[in-house]
């Protein structure tokens, strides 16, 4: 588990690091929303709730992938994924306005990715481990699980491979990292993920 003095030194590679990708990230990012917006006809930035650093929930930004149809039928929205969506999300190129989200303390560049509601807020036991240190951009799990979309959809039951497979998977993964931290770990996963 990392102690106070290591929580400090993570956090100040954070800033630094966000700083120093700022001006390279900018303006292909203001590009990438622009575009994402005329082709999802929708905001470009996506923003949702996602659990973070002691359960507290954060708003996690995204570059918008997909594009909401409201379907009068099922009285329901149904996302279909556009050409655009499909080629960011592959290159992780969709993941750039997470910069500000480490820039403002809610994220890491490494660390255990940020869950949904319904999942990280319901660990129990020595697991809440997790939510002792921000959640990141990349890690140990993330790169395990870097084509986890194409898995579950290989998957007679997505939701109940993710939640009796892969879910477990992670949370042992991240419990790992964050009982073993060390800022060379970090390093290497940085690069990994690069």
């Amino acid at each position: 588990m990392l102690t106070k003095k290591q929580k400090i030194s993570k956090r100040f590679f954070d800033v630094i690091l966000s700083f120093l990708m700022l001006p390279f990230v900018i303006i292909p990012l203001i590009l990438l929303l622009i575009i994402a917006s005329i082709s999802t006809k929708q905001n470009g930035l996506f923003v949702q709730k996602r659990v973070g650093i002691y359960g507290s929930l954060f708003s996690f930004y995204k570059i918008r992938s997909l594009k909401g149809t409201w379907h009068e039928d099922i009285k329901a929205i149904k996302n279909s994924e556009t050409p655009f969506g499909s080629w960011i999300r592959k290159t992780k190129l969709d993941e750039l306005p997470q910069l500000f989200n480490v820039l403002k303390g809610d994220m890491s560049f490494v660390g255990p990715r940020p869950d949904i509601i319904g999942y990280a807020d319901t660990l129990s036991n020595d697991d809440r481990i997790i939510l002792s240190v921000r959640p990141g951009i990349t890690g140990p799990a993330t790169i395990k699980y870097k084509n986890e979309e194409e898995i579950l959809l290989q998957q007679d039951n997505p939701k109940k491979y993710n939640d009796e497979v892969i879910w477990p998977d992670k949370v042992a993964i991240n419990k790992e990292y964050v009982l073993t931290w060390s800022f060379t770990k970090d390093i290497y996963y940085l690069l990994k993920s690069l």
